[in-house]
């Protein structure tokens, strides 16, 4: 009953069962393998976060560039503030609203992009309290330029005058006349009237969206080497079923021949 297990076709289809199971099961466990390197990545950069609100801060020159490591890090950097602007559509503590950015010209000849604080409503220039006079030192989290279009910074255009979507030496440089450091802080303490914009985890870790989608491809691979599982055996059972008709002589119907009715004449 069995002996149709022998014949080259199905040959091939255990062939290809035997290879395409332990290949779903393999990228299923991959897929989340990498999930969970992004959770364990998200209570590391908790853990650092309140690690780094309580360490010293180090100078800026010393931690660049920014990578996942100073991501996040307490800096500090002397200077004169100069152009400010403004970054709309920033939302905290789920408000609308928009950052304070200012420019602190430093003695290196390069410019550092400073958040001093975020404000409810729609960004207005007036409402911007302007920054403080002659030189300051600043001290916050040192943040990676910032990418238009990921983990919600808007990739918008034709902004008005003094506003920038993204906070990156690469949206800044035809904004302001100085060279810029390819890197942003933002203040531990807001400027009076301002609200302490949080650090943010580096671009690639935490439970962003390709991690729920890490998830999600696990489920996949995991029900394809179900599904393949379920045809086998569906195939097979067909075949069985097949050849015990066959042995007892049952012939389906559609394969019988037919029968043709001849007029007397």
């Amino acid at each position: 009953m069995y002996r149709f297990l022998l014949t080259p076709r199905w040959w091939g289809i255990n062939v290809f069962v035997l290879l395409a199971i332990p290949f779903c099961i393999f990228m299923g466990s991959w897929q989340l393998s990498r999930f969970e390197g992004r959770v364990q990545e998200e209570h590391a950069a908790n853990r650092q976060a309140a690690s780094d609100s309580s360490e010293a801060a180090r100078p800026l020159d010393s931690m660049l560039p920014v990578d996942k490591a100073t991501s996040g890090q307490r800096v500090t950097a002397h200077g004169r503030y100069g152009t400010q602007l403004l970054v709309p559509g920033r939302q905290l503590d789920d408000k609308d609203g928009f950052y304070v950015l200012t420019l602190l010209r430093t003695g290196t000849g390069k410019a550092l992009p400073v958040v001093r604080g975020w404000l409810p409503g729609k960004a207005d220039a007036a409402k911007a309290p302007a920054p403080p006079q002659g030189e300051v030192t600043v001290t916050g989290a040192l943040q990676a330029s910032e990418t238009p279009g990921d983990n919600g910074v808007s990739a918008q255009g034709g902004l008005p005058a003094g506003q920038t979507a993204a906070i990156s030496s690469a949206s800044l440089v035809n904004l302001v006349p100085y060279r810029l450091y390819d890197a942003w802080v933002t203040l531990d303490k807001a400027d009076a009237g301002m609200k302490a914009v949080p650090a943010a985890a580096p671009d690639g870790t935490g439970l962003d969206l390709k991690a729920f989608q890490n998830l999600g491809y696990t489920g996949e691979w995991f029900v394809f080497a179900g599904f393949t599982v379920f045809m086998w055996f569906r195939l097979l059972r067909r075949e069985v079923e097949a050849a015990r008709d066959a042995e007892l002589g049952l012939v389906p119907q559609e394969d019988a021949a037919p029968v043709t009715v001849s007029s007397g004449g």
